[in-house]
């Protein structure tokens, strides 16, 4: 009986350790690499030199430890009110920017807030989200962004309500389609809706999306 508890002790000790060592494998993998993080800051910085004009900066980096997105790590960069990426792409083997996808992003929240603000609920989110790489594939100077209308552009926008779905939400949805197609703000893309509390709880499990 003993010698069948120490067994059993030592076996359960293996497995706690195992255990542990995972735990720890896993918390230690989190965490970025401080000497990456300042290459990528050090790369950022002679790539702004070399493309961007006027008032520029780089205030953090983006270590990505999900998978999330198509590189590990990102400088994060800012011109005139606008927050951008910088990062090494392993297709093209260069650095390339999310600045013109930044910033036509926000032309496009900016245009369609004044609809949203007039046919849905104040306290909901509006995100558009556009190819990150968009500036660097049609070849747009940075220092000349020009305008998203300028250009054959996609878009998804995600809008994300507060509250349970009401009976008039899908006639909105359709007449915010109309709106952005036929006041040429947007002529193609995608338009998703979630019902998400403020606290992260999903109020209805299907959303409502449309192509145009």
């Amino acid at each position: 009986m003993r010698k069948f508890l120490k067994i059993s002790c030592v076996v359960l000790g293996i497995i706690i350790l195992g255990i542990v060592l995972i735990i720890f494998a896993f918390l230690q993998s989190m965490k970025p690499d401080k000497e990456k993080e300042e290459e990528i800051k050090r790369q950022a910085e002679q790539y702004l030199k070399e493309n961007f004009d006027g008032n520029y900066e780089i205030y953090d980096t983006l270590y990505d430890n999900m998978g999330n997105f198509g590189f590990e790590y990102a400088a994060k960069a800012r011109k005139e009110n606008t927050d951008f990426l910088i990062y090494f792409d392993d297709k093209t083997e260069k650095l390339v920017d999310t600045y013109i996808a930044s910033k036509w992003s926000k032309e496009i929240e900016k245009e369609i807030q004044p609809f949203l603000s007039e046919n849905l609920d104040d306290n909901m989110d509006a995100h558009v989200y556009i190819n990150d790489e968009i500036g660097n594939e049609l070849g747009i100077d940075p220092n000349d962004p020009k305008s998203y209308k300028d250009f054959d552009v996609e878009a998804t926008i995600r809008l994300t309500i507060p509250r349970k779905k009401n009976a008039t939400d899908e006639k909105v949805f359709n007449e915010f389609v109309s709106f952005l197609k036929n006041n040429e703000k947007l002529l193609h893309g995608m338009v998703f809706v979630g019902y998400i509390a403020e606290n992260g709880v999903i109020l209805e499990e299907d959303e409502w999306s449309k192509k145009f």
